[in-house]
């Protein structure tokens, strides 16, 4: 195995086909930084999983390009795999949020983001795990909104961006609906109608920061667990714009928990999604918390990223590549 073999393997249509036009920038900068970069082009749908659940360990690390879907993939694929057990990941983000990497400060521009990997600490943090054989890295979600964006033509993401998910997401707003939900955690139940359901390890939820709070540690263990209730009316509607944007601390309207493990069950099938993939229909959902389960590649010197980790009480030596 050479120790500077790098697989670059990315997303040919994510961000409005981005990578076309940077592609030779990055393989450029990885190249200056006497990496072997060998490139894997995906070609639909889950090819970026069933590619490295395959791979032997030949590489010193793998770089994922791609938006928040594509990054699922290629982590889930990784998990898959025991020959790649600890082996660490970089991402350049080309999608149309890129929540994951805005939580991380990983650089939204292409080429500055390849030169993270070149000069990077190497921060170990938690991966969700959904019905025990599928994986996400900040989010599972049901309800209004959910289905947005995986039902967002890639021509309209490729055209609009991020106001692609708003303006299919408003052809929703007519057809709201709740769900009989019964959510078990490991210290309570509730069940209720809900519209809306959310698991997240993240700092930034559909390109909006903040919305889980400033208490949020990507590498705590646990998740933060969101329903929210039907507003059924306009002072009710207010009270969760003020709850969401940090100006009341809490309403009735929504119920949330920090948690490790947490349990969905309904009398009908729910469609989820993943990372803003298609998650499928479930009559119940077990989410989990595998906590240090990735190790992820970020910028060296960012004030705003916790290189210590709480959870396992120790500094996060620097990866030197």
């Amino acid at each position: 195995m050479d120790g500077n073999r790098i697989l670059l393997i990315y997303n040919p249509v994510s961000g409005r086909s981005q990578i076309k036009s940077c592609l030779s920038d990055i393989i450029r900068v990885l190249s200056r930084a006497e990496y072997i970069v060998e490139c894997y082009p995906t070609r639909s749908s889950g090819d970026a999983r069933r590619y490295i659940r395959k791979l032997p360990r030949e590489y010193r690390f793998i770089l994922c390009a791609g938006g928040d879907g594509t990054l699922d993939e290629v982590v889930s694929g990784l998990t898959d795999n025991p020959a790649l057990e600890g082996i660490p990941l970089g991402y350049i983000p080309l999608g149309t949020t890129n929540d994951f990497a805005s939580g991380l400060r990983i650089p939204s521009d292409p080429v500055r983001a390849a030169q993270v990997v070149t000069d990077c600490s190497e921060y170990v943090c938690d991966l969700g795990r959904f019905n025990r054989r599928d994986y996400f890295t900040y989010i599972a979600a049901f309800g209004i909104f959910t289905e947005t964006s995986y039902e967002t033509p890639q021509e309209l993401k490729n055209q609009l961006g991020h106001a692609a998910y708003v303006l299919q997401g408003l052809t929703e707003l007519g057809n709201i609906r709740t769900y009989r939900i019964k959510a078990e955690t490991e210290s309570e139940s509730i069940e209720d109608d809900f519209a809306f359901g959310m698991v997240t390890n993240a700092r930034s939820v559909g390109g909006f920061d903040g919305i889980r709070g400033a208490d949020v540690d990507l590498a705590d263990g646990l998740f933060e667990a969101t329903l929210i209730r039907l507003p059924a009316n306009l002072l009710e509607i207010n009270d969760l714009i003020q709850y969401f944007s940090g100006n009341i601390p809490e309403t009735p309207l929504v119920w949330h928990r920090k948690v490790n493990r947490i349990v969905f069950s309904s009398d009908e099938k729910i469609r989820w999604t993943r990372d803003g993939e298609n998650g499928g229909a479930h009559k119940r959902v077990t989410l989990e918390n595998l906590p240090g389960k990735l190790r992820i590649l970020v910028p060296r010197r960012d004030e705003d990223i916790a290189l210590t980790d709480r959870r396992y009480g120790a500094q996060h030596e620097g990866f030197i590549l």
